[in-house]
């Protein structure tokens, strides 16, 4: 059976299957929704005919619906329009598939239930012990307590999750730089920062180094592409100024003291979770886009720097590391829906 699994994000789209193939794009769902099912037509091109899609998602809670259960509604319509012979089902976080209508009646159980069938996936390496997913992305930042190679969250719902400290909105391409800190050191001094998007972290990897350039890449704050050259503009703005007023060696720095500040939030989440978790945690899992940020982290932790660390992009293809979830929702439901 050919089981494609769908990762349907606002901002990306993701899908993969058993086999090793995955593919990733970027759409903005919230500026065009009547474009989803053609965006996902298009994704499903690039792999052979499925028997069934296997669909999670996080794009119900896109501001262009007017709640989740719309949300979840219209992401399905879409995903019926392009199923052809396919059967669907959606991954919801009580750990099973069910059906498109069982979806609709509990919206609120499927929606942003990614992190919960990678955890379920992934959490297999670690079968015997307590460990942590920590997958870092564009967006946003899951840390998952497993025991035993299950996931043991306390929130199961994204707000749930806010609150304990196992989701952090913030991730390394798309958070806004005024969401990390209010100030930033200039000269002798601090300076505020613009209460704009004029840039988001990913300007400040790419200052730093941490992610390549790209010149193909227009998925930015001002849709130049995403060079060290137009990240240094980008930067500028966020203190008012423009590249003749801030050089590149500032601009180094408040990239260094935004990533600092960044990592130092995700710990503060981290430590709260791993309070919480009832076994010690012996093995770390990174996964995600910001694995690199990850890893940084773990090496900075006293407690989590001794643990044994497993990276999803050593045990996968890149392509595949980076739709992981995708790839999670496949394995699982190539296991599990094989019988239907």
């Amino acid at each position: 059976m050919n089981v494609i699994g769908l990762d349907i994000g606002g901002a990306n789209l993701k899908a993969a299957d058993v086999n090793g193939h995955a593919v990733a794009r970027a759409f903005a769902l919230w500026k065009q929704p009547e474009r989803l099912a053609d965006e996902l037509a298009a994704l499903l091109g690039e792999f052979d005919t499925p028997d069934c899609l296997a669909v999670t998602m996080t794009a119900e809670l896109a501001d262009c619906y007017r709640s989740k259960s719309d949300g979840v509604d219209r992401v399905l319509r879409a995903v019926e329009e392009v199923a052809g012979g396919a059967r669907v089902f959606v991954w919801q976080t009580g750990a099973e598939f069910v059906s498109p209508e069982v979806a609709r009646e509990i919206p609120l159980l499927v929606a942003a239930a990614n992190w919960h069938a990678l955890a379920t996936w992934i959490g297999r390496m670690t079968p015997n012990s307590g460990a942590l997913l920590i997958d870092i992305g564009s967006t946003t930042t899951d840390l998952i307590p497993l025991q035993d190679g299950v996931p043991v969250p306390e929130g199961m719902t994204d707000c749930e999750r806010l609150c304990a400290g196992e989701l952090v909105y913030s991730g390394v391409r798309r958070t806004p730089l005024c969401a990390i800190a209010h100030s930033v050191p200039l000269g002798e001094g601090y300076c505020p920062l613009a209460a704009e998007l004029f840039a988001t972290t990913l300007d400040v990897y790419l200052t730093l180094g941490w992610i390549p350039e790209d010149e193909t890449d227009c998925e930015t704050a001002d849709g130049r592409p995403a060079t060290i050259a137009a990240a240094h503009d980008r930067l500028s703005r966020m203190l008012c100024c423009d590249a003749s007023e801030f050089t590149r060696d500032d601009a180094e720095i408040v990239a260094r003291f935004l990533g600092d500040v960044q990592r130092q939030r995700i710990t503060g989440a981290l430590d709260r979770v791993l309070r919480n978790q009832k076994q010690p945690c012996e093995h770390v899992l990174i996964s995600g886009s910001g694995s690199f940020l990850a890893e940084a982290i773990v090496l900075e932790h006293r407690q989590l720097k001794t643990a044994r660390t497993f990276r999803l992009s050593e045990c996968l293809t890149s392509a595949v590391a980076q739709s992981a979830c995708a790839a999670a929702i496949a394995h699982l439901g190539h296991e599990r829906l094989g019988s239907f």
